[in-house]
């Protein structure tokens, strides 16, 4: 039978390139992947190679059309959800100068310091400097040096070669649309970390001059802004030949992961948030309106909704914790794992970990971990902090180590909740849950209890960056409203806080907020320079 017209979804993580087959009404068909390194440099340094992600955009889509050929003839739009805030120079023929400076590389940081700095400072900034970039844009540059701000000052620094060559500098999304359409854009979020531009006014996002003018890097070199629903153009002939598609394909913007996450899981309405875990991992809600928390690092900031400001909340590492524990500690024949099937596979690692962790109780035994591994971005903005185990004994056990890892990264989100709520002026008491990591039972079951917060789980919440490319793309080719998603949006389960844990999880909490006092300064000692 035909099929109804289908979205093919881009989903480019830091893990790698998926694809999937998305139906106006969420329904997804199909899922390919496939992984793409990232390489972490000295100096603090991590980059990943764009045209790797454009060869595995093309395997990826091949396993599609052999696995599910009738969808793929039924694909009418592509629509892109990525990873933000990385920057990549190309020159004027489109064709990559660098690799993509990542969102981890913190090696611009000085470079923004000396560019902006001045008296009275505040983190390395001019004050005055830091009122003009709340004033317009609602948020300012991190001072982890982990945004393009600081990577296209890093390039103009360091390789001033590919600086002079450079046509225009594009965030990972706008890369994408590049190589799909040949055309040369940026959309409302993908730009937002260049910290260039005036928000004030969400239907009117656009550059600000005095803020190019100061931002250290030609205005030229920056492109054209547009809507996260915008047809931008229909697939150029290289990119039909490489795709094995017809070039009548249309191209919608698409949006970064945290503002298609947003609209994947649903939650579309104001202040209703959800909890994306992935390798980071962050709260959003949409808002009407435009609002900075300079202390927490939160923000209201253009996104999908062309009504609408997306509050963000960033932890830098939530599922990258786990990764470091399988990649790092469990290895692949380790019995660890014995509980599940033996398997590098991440289903795998959480069929195993959900049969561990409850024979654990709440609290670890007694053991803490702070789960900072490449620094942190909200509540605070440190680059210096990193993760620990904490209270270790001759009794501890890997199976207490284990736990305390999946509870330290939901200790750090409810340190994380309470700046949410105040941004809100309300409470969060329920939460939609999505992205990878949300595949554990137990993890969800430790969030509820440690948050005291009703979890709703996503029925697919593996699917959730792809999902939200797939309405944001029908809804720019006209398939759907906006309005139609919460009616669309399907959990699988609720997790309920269990009140006779919550004595157990406050006094940790109290424990790991003093932690962080007290840690801070040696992290700083430890890895400042």
């Amino acid at each position: 039978m035909p099929q109804p017209a289908q979205v093919l979804a881009i989903d480019l993580g830091t893990s790698g390139m998926k694809a999937a087959l998305v139906a106006a009404d969420g329904t997804v068909t199909g899922w390919a992947e496939r992984a793409v390194p990232l390489e972490v440099l000295p100096g603090g340094g991590a980059e990943q190679d764009p045209l790797a992600w454009w060869d595995a955009l093309g395997e990826v889509v091949a396993e599609l059309g052999r696995r599910h050929p009738e969808h793929l003839r039924a694909v009418t739009t592509i629509c892109s959800s990525t990873q933000g805030e990385g920057t990549i120079a190309v020159d004027a023929d489109g064709n990559p100068l660098t690799r993509c400076i990542s969102w981890l590389d913190m090696r611009g940081a000085g470079h923004l310091r000396r560019q902006f700095g001045g008296f009275p400072a505040y983190r390395g900034f001019a004050v005055r400097k830091i009122a003009r970039w709340l004033r317009l844009t609602g948020g300012m540059p991190s001072g982890t040096g982990k945004d393009p701000a600081a990577h296209m000052l890093l390039i103009r620094d360091t390789m001033p070669d590919v600086y002079r060559r450079t046509r225009t500098f594009l965030n990972v999304l706008d890369w994408i649309n590049l190589k799909l359409t040949g055309r040369t854009v940026a959309t409302v979020d993908s730009i937002l970390t260049s910290w260039v531009t005036d928000n004030r006014r969400i239907n009117r996002i656009s550059y600000a001059p005095s803020l190019v003018a100061a931002s250290g890097i030609d205005g030229d070199k920056l492109p054209p802004i547009v809507a996260c629903t915008e047809v931008i153009g229909t697939l150029s002939a290289d990119a039909a030949v490489h795709l094995g598609l017809p070039p009548t394909i249309r191209v919608v913007a698409g949006a970064i992961d945290n503002t298609a996450a947003a609209i994947g899981a649903g939650t579309v309405r104001d202040h209703e948030p959800h909890l994306y875990l992935g390798t980071s991992s962050w709260i959003a809600a949409h808002v009407p309106y435009k609002k900075t928390d300079v202390l927490a690092g939160i923000a209201s900031v253009p996104c999908a909704l062309p009504d609408r400001y997306l509050m963000t909340a960033l932890q830098a590492t939530a599922g990258a914790n786990l990764t470091w524990l399988r990649d790092k500690v469990v290895e692949y024949d380790d019995p660890l794992l014995s509980a599940g099937r033996v398997s590098r596979d991440e289903g795998s690692i959480f069929d195993a970990f959900d049969k561990i962790i409850p024979a654990v109780p709440p609290g670890a035994n007694g053991v803490l971990y702070t789960p900072w591994l490449y620094g942190e971005r909200a509540p605070v903005d440190d680059p210096n902090l990193r993760a620990a185990f904490l209270n270790i004994s001759l009794d501890t056990t890997r199976s207490d180590l284990l736990r305390a890892v999946f509870e330290g990264v939901a200790l750090n989100t409810r340190w994380l909740t309470g700046a949410v709520n105040r941004f809100l002026d309300t409470r969060v008491s329920s939460l939609v849950i999505t992205g990878g990591a949300a595949r554990s039972d137990s993890w969800c079951q430790i969030f509820a209890d440690v948050l005291d917060v009703e979890i709703r789980r996503d029925a697919n919440p593996v699917a959730v960056n792809a999902r939200g490319a797939g309405w944001i793309g029908a809804v720019g080719a006209g398939l759907i409203d906006f309005a139609d998603l919460p009616g669309l949006a399907r959990n699988d389960h609720v997790f309920e806080p269990d009140p006779a844990r919550r004595a157990t999880y406050d006094e940790i909490y109290g424990v790991y907020q003093d932690l962080h006092k007290r840690l801070a300064p040696v992290y700083r000692r430890l890895n400042r320079g």
